[in-house]
């Protein structure tokens, strides 16, 4: 069986919508303007094209709309799109704007608009830049024969392409701009960039005026400068992806919001290096690692679990126990099954090979966040559960270049590396062969297969029962171990949400309604 924090995830969206609930004093100190705090250092311009710091996206999350949007069950809905088809072969789209939609100064938004957006996504995107370069695997090309009718030429009939919609579009004439205008339900009054930024309410927002008028937002350069203003009552929330966070408890007059990113922590496996190649040996050292524990020892709650590449608690995710429990006696069966025993009392494993002893020793590289040692911590709970069945696992930390450059050489044993989901459920980059994030060579035909049936599906059943098909895969050949999803926190006073899914980068998502 699972441990009790297995339960607590699955259990996930309840509890969360009930700690929305409970304080319902907060509600009735709401007036019309909210001052919150976050941490930018670096981000200059508005426009959400270029790459911004993940907290900021959650402002201009506010201010800019796509084509679709992702529900609370994390599905692709219409949004600035009144409706879309397909030709028979699925690799022309014809998509209708709604023409109830203007930019924050009146001027309507139409298929124009739509297609320069996508234009200057893909120009970016060749440039090697762009927050929405992974565009360009989905569409080739668009145009618009009209101001209400956008026709896209796609790679390839997929239903994942909904997904990448989800691009925020801007004017025509300034989708290069540093402020460019939005039809979102707030609109810019002052940026200073690093110190502060000022939104009001955009009265002509397509779904109705919102209730809170002001966002005031104050920038600070370290998360203890961050808390201490929230301490000190200088901001009424904050926005933070520290694990100090998690000392915040939800009560009466204080929430903690705990939110989903797409960081997705993993423990990678080298196949080049022996034994990693034998799947008893990496299925071994997934049942040896208790990370239901790591995850609330190290992360205080600010880490949501996951078996597989997808996240728990959603439509996309298969779940399957048995496969990933803590089992330590399971780990030490299947390394006896591999031939490593005990030959000295040095309490590590030995094999002989090629009639010499050879010792069971794996390397762990980890690269460390500034200001953060929660990944050295990690690799040192994991070293010592490994040291539990008799692997040796010294930890080696060094810089994110230097790991960086291990990856792609394939120069490590072990190593503990977080990847930035796309929005489009597919885990393809870590899992195909010879793809950008495969950096431990795993190499599987059936694998490969499933990502091609997935590839053609253009229907979300399909789509479903093919990524849960992938996850069987998973399990089965255990290329690597996906630990966690790490998780934000949304600290406030006086405002709070009632969507069930708070996530990166839409963390303010439903602030709009407040009060209505």
């Amino acid at each position: 069986m699972r441990s009790i924090s297995s339960i607590i995830i699955k259990a996930l969206a309840l509890s969360l919508a009930l700690c929305l609930i409970v304080p319902s004093a907060l509600a009735t100190t709401m007036d019309d303007t909210l001052t919150l705090g976050m941490i930018s250092v670096k981000t200059q311009s508005l426009n959400p094209l270029v790459s911004q710091e993940r907290e900021f996206q959650s402002l201009t999350a506010l201010m800019y709309e796509g084509l679709y949007s992702l529900d609370d069950d994390y599905k692709p809905q219409l949004c600035l799109a009144e409706k879309c088809a397909t030709t028979n072969d699925g690799k022309t789209w014809t998509v209708t704007m709604r023409q109830d939609i203007y930019f924050h100064d009146g001027t309507p938004c139409t298929a124009y608009d739509a297609a320069a957006t996508i234009q200057e996504i893909l120009r970016l995107a060749e440039e090697g830049q762009g927050q929405y370069a992974q565009l360009k695997y989905f569409i080739s090309s668009a145009k618009a024969n009209d101001a209400t009718t956008l026709i896209l030429s796609v790679s390839r009939p997929y239903y994942g392409t909904y997904f990448a919609l989800t691009f925020p579009i801007l004017p025509r004439d300034q989708v290069q701009s540093t402020t460019p205008l939005g039809t979102g339900p707030f609109k810019l009054d002052q940026f200073i960039p690093t110190d502060y930024l000022y939104l009001s309410a955009n009265e002509r927002w397509h779904g109705g005026e919102p209730s809170v008028k002001n966002i005031n937002v104050l920038f600070k350069n370290t998360n203890r400068e961050l808390i201490t203003e929230y301490e000190y009552n200088r901001v009424d929330a904050a926005i933070t992806r520290s694990a100090s966070a998690g000392q915040y408890r939800t009560g009466l007059t204080n929430l903690n919001i705990t939110y989903r990113t797409r960081q997705l922590e993993t423990l990678l496996f080298n196949y080049r290096e022996y034994p990693l190649e034998d799947e008893k040996i990496r299925k071994a050292i997934r049942y040896a690692i208790d990370l239901d524990t790591i995850a609330s020892r190290v992360y205080m709650g600010m880490a949501q679990r996951t078996d597989t590449p997808l996240p728990s608690g959603t439509w996309m995710y298969r779940e399957n126990d048995s496969a990933y429990e803590y089992n330590p006696e399971k780990a030490k069966q299947l390394l006896a099954e591999a031939g490593w025993e005990h030959l000295d009392d040095d309490g590590t494993l030995d094999k002989i090979v090629d009639g010499k002893a050879k010792r069971l020793q794996l390397r762990i590289y980890v690269y460390e966040e500034q200001d953060n040692s929660v990944r050295v911590q990690v690799a040192n709970l994991i070293s010592d559960y490994l040291a539990d069945v008799g692997i040796a696992a010294p930890v080696h930390t060094e810089s994110y270049s230097s790991i960086k450059e291990r990856l792609q050489k394939k120069n490590f044993d072990m190593c503990i590396a977080a990847f930035q989901m796309d929005v489009c459920p597919d885990p393809g980059f870590l899992l195909m062969s010879g793809n950008t994030g495969n950096f431990g060579s795993y190499k599987s035909t059936q694998m490969d297969n499933l990502f091609k049936t997935l590839r053609k599906a253009m229907d979300l059943s399909t789509y479903q029962s093919t990524l849960y098909q992938i996850q069987d895969q998973f399990a089965q050949d255990c290329p690597f171990i996906c630990m966690y999803y790490r998780s934000g926190a949304l600290l406030t006073r006086k405002v709070f949400t009632t969507v069930r899914d708070v996530r990166e980068p839409e963390v303010l998502r439903g602030i709009e309604a407040i009060g209505n």
